[in-house]
């Protein structure tokens, strides 16, 4: 019985020490960069696609807030090493807007090829998010008037693109989401202060034009 329970323990360790160290990440994103941010729902168990919220056909499930709400997003460590301690493997939302990135998404495909785009006119860009279905560009914050301005301009916007403005957020790495890992496409480079943004203007007509150009029904995503 003992040998049982000790390889159990030694599979549970061996389990656990796999996992991304999203508390180490959520306070470095908070302390090193003063990015504000709190924990997401987060999944019922690892892989899975069923939101630990009551709702059963939540859209994006464990990448949004829950408990605590997004207004409670912080800087400070404490609070957030408390969050992270109570809660080892809870997503880390970042909430856009203020002083922190704001962030334009597109599906994994489209965005592959808008980052292809970007390369090829040598444009300089910020940090890129990826998951199995997004690609998410982070923007230096903007308002909702600048955004209204930029996209009155558009002659179509694609529903698919999503701009995650003052109010929304995003999830960062290492998180793990009903939508599968958050990871680095294009890291902030090591060493920086604080990670170097565009502004939204210089990355909306690729994205636009690359959606535009794939003939995506927005209904579709």
């Amino acid at each position: 019985m003992r040998e049982i329970l000790q390889r159990r323990r030694r599979h549970l360790f061996r389990r656990l020490s796999r996992r991304p160290d999203a508390r180490g990440a959520a306070v470095f994103y908070a302390s090193a960069w003063q990015w504000a941010v709190l924990p997401g729902a987060g999944c019922r168990e690892r892989g899975s696609r069923c939101c630990s919220c009551p709702d059963p056909d939540c859209a994006a499930p464990g990448a949004h807030p829950f408990e605590p709400g997004l207004l409670a997003a912080t800087t400070d460590e404490r609070m957030v090493r408390w969050w992270w301690t109570r809660r080892p493997w809870a997503p880390v939302l970042l909430a856009t807007g203020g002083r922190a990135p704001c962030a334009v998404s597109l599906p994994a495909p489209e965005g592959e090829r808008a980052l292809a785009a970007l390369d090829a006119m040598q444009m300089r860009l910020g940090p890129v998010l990826a998951t199995p279905e997004r690609v998410t560009f982070l923007v230096a914050p903007y308002t909702l008037p600048r955004l209204g301005e930029l996209l009155y301009a558009k002659d179509h916007v694609p529903g698919s693109l999503r701009f995650h403005g003052e109010g929304g957020y995003v999830a960062l790495p290492p998180s793990e989401t009903g939508a599968g890992p958050v990871r680095w496409e294009r890291a902030p480079l090591p060493g920086s202060s604080t990670p170097w943004l565009p502004d939204v203007e210089a990355v909306a007509d690729v994205l636009v034009d690359t959606l535009t150009r794939t003939g995506l029904n927005p209904s579709e995503f």
